[in-house]
């Protein structure tokens, strides 16, 4: 099969296309043939590495593909999985998915919607699940609370903006000036251009700060926090800070945290089916509605994930395995 691969740590140069034999399903796997996978900060990040001290260390022996995001199609399964059999269309989380067959667990796997493509399909997993956990697990959202998304024309961005209007919050979104009508299509009812406004300098305040950028700290946001309000930081990925100073300074803020009454939470979204199937159900309703910024071939994997280190990328990146 043909993969994505690399062998060291490094920018996307590192990457190359090659044949691969087709994985093999563990107990309780599923093997899919891929149609369509998603590009997430993370990829960059594992691809890039940290320190090279670090890279010697734990960077890949042998060769790894990358990718999480899948939608497609059960090809084989492994004993004891009962949900899948051959032919069920799937999408959710899974391994080296930058790939023509990708091996994921049952447990990270829904049915993939009838009425939904593949490709809007693969753009959820990661995004969807980082904006619904994050909004209604760790911000604890309510109908009718005044909500900031910072960075809200990114990945998991567009969807945390339809996430917050479904759940009947009052949005205001932070992005470009370019971004700024699209993000008010998604339900954004205020949007901030971060070029020109602060928003932690701003008059307003917010029982809910969801910060995808993590370009402000934990003390500027208070100020605009209500008094018990909640900052959950999701954006400790964005940018090109060090795998090093971004666990460095997370562990700053959650020690000033604790002697707060506006709380800082942060979080890595976790995949299950329960979600993942909620997340279906909006995308078959469409009360969510993926942003697709660009499409690319499997072998133009090194370009997407080169220009998700941009930073600057409106929704997601797709890989689209069925395009010739």
């Amino acid at each position: 099969m043909k993969a994505i691969v690399y062998r060291k740590n490094g920018p996307p140069d590192v990457l190359s296309c090659e044949d691969l034999e087709k994985p093999i399903p563990n107990d309780g796997e599923v093997l899919i043939k891929v149609h369509a996978a998603a590009v997430n900060p993370l990829d960059y990040h594992l691809m890039k590495g940290g320190p090279a001290p670090l890279r010697l260390l734990f960077g890949p022996r042998k060769a790894k593909v990358p990718g999480v995001d899948v939608a497609g199609v059960v090809e084989a399964v492994g004993s004891g999985v009962k949900e899948f059999k051959p032919g069920d269309a799937v999408f959710g989380t899974g391994r080296g998915t930058f790939a023509e067959f990708a091996v994921a667990p049952e447990s990270s796997l829904v049915r993939k919607p009838e009425g939904i493509s593949f490709d809007e399909a693969a753009t959820s997993p990661i995004a969807a699940l980082t904006a619904l956990q994050g909004l209604r697990n760790k911000g604890r959202i309510q109908s009718g609370q005044t909500v900031l998304i910072n960075g809200a024309s990114g990945g998991v961005g567009t969807f945390a903006v339809q996430l917050a209007r479904n759940f009947g919050a009052h949005v205001t979104g932070v992005c470009s000036a370019k971004n700024a009508e699209m993000v008010r299509s998604l339900g954004a009812e205020r949007v901030i251009d971060y070029a020109c406004e602060d928003f932690t300098a701003g008059a307003a305040r917010y029982d809910l700060i969801f910060d995808l950028a993590g370009n402000h700290s934990f003390s500027d946001c208070k100020r605009v926090l209500n008094p018990k309000g909640i900052h959950v930081g999701a954006g400790i990925l964005a940018g090109q800070k060090s795998l090093v100073l971004m666990f460095g300074g997370l562990l700053a803020v959650l020690v000033v945290s604790r002697f707060s009454r506006q709380k800082f939470t942060t979080y890595v979204a976790k995949a299950n089916r329960e979600d993942l199937s909620f997340i279906g159900e909006l995308l078959a309703s469409g009360r969510l509605k993926p942003v697709i910024d660009k499409k690319y071939t499997l072998d133009q994997v090194p370009e997407a994930i080169r220009y998700q280190g941009t930073w600057h990328a409106r929704g997601k990146l797709v890989v689209n395995m069925d395009a010739p």
